[in-house]
Parts: C-alpha cells; structure tokens; sequence
C-alpha cells in the first residue's frame, strides 16, 4: 500500500514548547495516521522531545507507524534532541511496536480513578478534621493570589524530586511566569483549576500543594495534576490531608462529576499508599519508553 507522510503546520506553540506533526495518508488520501513531536524549549530540558504516535488499527502492521516514526526522530536529531520519549499502554499495540524499534521502558505508570459515587466522604472529612500541629490548608480558585505567588512558586521545588525512573527528564525550571502561563492554559480550554495548598503557620510559607483540574461543565472524570510537599515538611501526612481535602472540595461543588483519576509512578510508594488509603482503584499501568538520539 502507498503511505504518503505529510509535513503539518502546529500552531500548538507556548512558551515552554513547540510541537511539529506529520500526517500520513493512502493513496485516496484517506488519513491513516499521525504523529506529533514536541520539543521542550523551557531551561533544563532543551534537550528533550516528546512523541506522540497513532495509527489507525486496521492499518497498523503495514510500516505506516515506522514511516511516522522515521520522521519524528529525523527531525529530534536535525533540531539536536539528545533523547525521545513517549507512552504506551501494557500490552497494547505501542509497547511492542516500541520495544521492537530500540524504545527502553525507563517508567511504570499506574493509572488509578475514584469513582465519585463510592467515595467516602465521611472518612476524607475525618482525615481533613485530623490537628496537623503548625500548618493549616487554603485554597484557590485559577491562579495562584498575588500575596501567595512568590511562596507558592517556591513550594514548586517540592517536585525536584519527583520519582522518574530512568528517564532522561532534566530539571524544569519554575519561576511566576510558568505557574501563571499553566493556570491561563487550563482556564483557556475552559477547565476549572483548584488548588489546596498546606501553609507552614511559623512563617507563613507554603509547605506543600496539590492540583485538580475538572471540566468547566463538571462533568465527566476531573484530573489531578502534581502533588507535592516539600522536603523538610515531610513525614506529617501532609499529602494526605491535602489530597483529602481537594477530593471533598471537587465532589461537594460538581455533584455531576463521574470520578477522579490520578497516576502514579510505580517507583512511589508513597503516594500510591495515599491514593490506596484515599480508595482509588488501579485501571491500567503504562510504560514510559525512551530512545536516545
């Protein structure tokens, strides 16, 4: 079969990436599949791109994935990318096709969801009403307030750390232009961004957040972003209590909404033991691959 790829013109550009695509079609010209490649301009991670890669099933096996494949990565090298990375779910077509194209698994990722009708809202009540001596919580609608921007922007270290296996990530660099860019992209597509964040009493400082993204109509599954506490506050149970309260916050204002869903990765124990005691339910594990340029 003929397979024709197509350079694309994305305007999808922001101020920490900029994506290229490819579109691949028959000899009907009929779409058949895409790929797109996103190339991180933000400090830190200048090196890095990220693929995302679809065939159509009924055309899959027929060398359409690789001629995408092929494109995206000429291009990672011609713009000096030391490494690409991308997603596939366990056991579906793109982790073989992955693994069988010098892709290496360099992350596990649990997908895990909460069902708003069998969250219990008694018990995340009892969590959030626990004396966590020296802090309290507060919250925030969009954008971070301006009187809080500068400790929550420094709160943002608290994913330094963040568990990422063996991928090549680099450092992402916060600072008020990036916090207040990603609020605006979220309110942009019409979704609704809160935030619960742990307020270290003795100075006033944010000591750790958390992030919930849900559609501007309520509806569907709402979406937590990071969560993170930072490191000399730790081991006070401060992501549970946060978490806890961002769930209460999400299920008592969008009574319509079907659930919640987080990811994990596997190499953190510690907030798969939260999201577990919290009741989310593992859905399904995807491998994050890497090729090195």
């Amino acid at each position: 079969m003929t397979v024709r790829i197509t350079p694309l013109t994305d305007p999808d550009t922001g101020l920490s990436s900029r994506r290229l695509a490819w579109l691949a079609s028959d000899a009907d010209q009929v779409p058949i599949g895409s790929a797109f490649l996103r190339l991180f301009t933000r400090t830190g991670q200048e090196h890095l791109a990220e693929l995302e890669l679809q065939v159509h099933p009924s055309e899959r096996r027929g060398a359409t994935g690789s001629r995408l494949l092929e494109a995206a990565v000429a291009a990672a090298r011609e713009d000096g990318r030391r490494c690409v990375i991308t997603q596939a779910e366990a056991g579906s077509p793109g982790d073989g096709f992955l693994s069988a194209r010098g892709f290496r698994r360099v992350l596990t990722l649990v997908f895990s969801r909460l069902p708003s009708a069998e969250a219990d809202v008694t018990a995340l009540s009892a969590i959030i009403e626990e004396p966590h001596r020296g802090y309290r919580l507060i919250s925030w609608e969009g954008t971070v307030p301006d009187d809080l921007a500068e400790t929550y922007v420094e709160s943002r270290h608290a994913m330094d750390d963040m568990p990422m296996g063996a991928t090549d990530f680099g450092t992402v660099v916060w600072n008020l232009e990036r916090v207040r860019a990603a609020a605006a992209a979220v309110e942009l597509r019409g979704d609704l961004l809160h935030t619960v964040a742990a307020l270290d009493k003795s100075d006033g400082s944010i000591a750790g957040f958390t992030e919930l993204v849900v559609r501007g109509d309520g509806k569907g599954d709402g979406q937590h972003y990071g969560t993170g506490v930072l490191p000399r506050h730790r081991g006070h149970g401060l992501g549970r209590w946060m978490k806890a309260a961002s769930i209460r916050h999400a299920l008592e204002r969008h009574p319509d909404l079907g659930g919640l869903l987080t990811d994990t990765a596997e190499n953190n124990p510690h907030m798969m033991r939260i999201n577990d005691a919290l009741g989310y339910k593992s859905t399904h594990t995807t491998f994050q691959y890497q090729l090195d340029l």
